[in-house]
């Protein structure tokens, strides 16, 4: 931090809830000019949150409405991360109060990500527009490392839905539990799961369960960022919908509703669109601030 400079302030908001005590929640520093890279993880660890966002001015070139485009880092209480849909919404809420809803544009260490920000029905909602994603293969032998370290025999997985890492800003190995309960029993050996998600590049694991053709339960264990688990995961909410989308299961055109954070205690609600002749994915959700 730049010597005697004051402490820029650092907000608290959930994201996917419009309760406090719902959703995921994210440090937002509005203003990071005055901070280097070890300031704002101090940040991010002192929070203990999942990932927090730090915003200074956008990049020369970066076009969007005049004063509302900026550049965006990510930090968890471990690491700096290439995305964060939660924090993202959560920032694009924070900038909403207090420069009115709109659209934004954020320059992020994996691309540019336009966020709409928009009040319906009271409640205040960001919806950003992922990066171009890919999906490729995972290997069987990492496979049966990811389940080990779960704690999943593979005849729990759903073999309606092959194992495969997703990304559209970073990278999740999605898997998919036969039931809600296997979904519900996660209890995992954090330190061989945080080995492998490193030699992966992997930012979750998004494990998800099929309720119904457009709904789906998902929990994210996140050794990497020095948490147990992410409440609510925007960024592997956009690498699930371009993985279903690809292979097939769910419409090229098609909203997808994902619950998430109900088996921690903090409720929340993703939603996941899909638009045909658009590779890109949006992610939507209420956000509030906390206290």
């Amino acid at each position: 931090m730049t010597t005697n400079a004051p402490r820029p302030e650092v907000l608290r908001y959930t994201a996917f809830s419009s309760v406090p005590e719902g959703g995921n929640p994210a440090g937002v520093v509005l203003d990071a000019s005055t901070l280097d890279d070890g300031d704002m993880l101090a940040i991010a660890a002192e929070l203990g949150y999942s990932e927090s966002a730090f915003l200074t001015a956008p990049p020369e070139g970066l076009e969007g409405p005049r004063g509302r485009t900026f550049t965006i880092r990510y930090f968890s209480p471990k690491a700096e991360v290439p995305f964060c849909g939660h924090a993202t919404v959560a920032t694009a809420v924070a900038l909403a109060e207090r420069i009115g809803r709109g659209e934004l544009v954020f320059a992020t260490p994996a691309g540019t990500v336009p966020v709409s920000v928009a009040e319906e029905g009271g409640t205040v909602r960001a919806t950003l527009t992922s990066v171009a994603p890919h999906v490729e293969e995972v290997s069987d032998a990492d496979l049966t490392e990811a389940l080990a370290a779960l704690d999943w025999p593979a005849t729990d997985l759903d073999p309606a839905f092959p194992p495969r890492i997703a990304f559209a800003g970073a990278r999740h190995l999605v898997l998919a539990a036969a039931t809600r309960t296997r979904l519900a029993e996660l209890a995992y050996d954090f330190a061989r799961l945080e080995a492998l998600m490193h030699r992966l590049d992997l930012t979750t694991v998004q494990l998800v369960w099929r309720e119904s053709a457009t709904v789906f339960h998902v929990r994210d264990p996140f050794p990497v960022g020095g948490v147990v688990e992410d409440p609510a995961t925007g960024a592997a909410a956009a690498a699930f919908g371009a993985y279903a989308r690809e292979l097939g299961l769910v419409p090229e055109d098609a909203v997808l509703t994902l619950h998430q954070g109900a088996d921690l205690g903090r409720p929340g609600e993703l939603t996941v669109t899909l638009r045909a002749g658009d590779p890109r994915v949006r992610v939507g959700g209420a956000g509030a601030r906390i206290g």
